[in-house]
């Protein structure tokens, strides 16, 4: 998805599509943060064992 929203705004420039992007580049670094916060998680309950 994100692949397409920069092809989309390099081709128009529109300023709306831009602000998609960075939307979606947002919430898929919160996403990898919590996917690792939660596999740390995971590995400390583990090691307290």
């Amino acid at each position: 998805m994100i692949d397409f929203t920069w092809k989309l705004f390099s081709q128009t420039g529109n300023i709306e599509t831009y602000l998609l992007l960075k939307e979606l580049e947002k919430n898929e670094s919160v996403e990898a943060d919590d996917n690792h916060q939660q596999l740390n998680g995971r590995t400390s309950l583990n090691i307290k064992s």
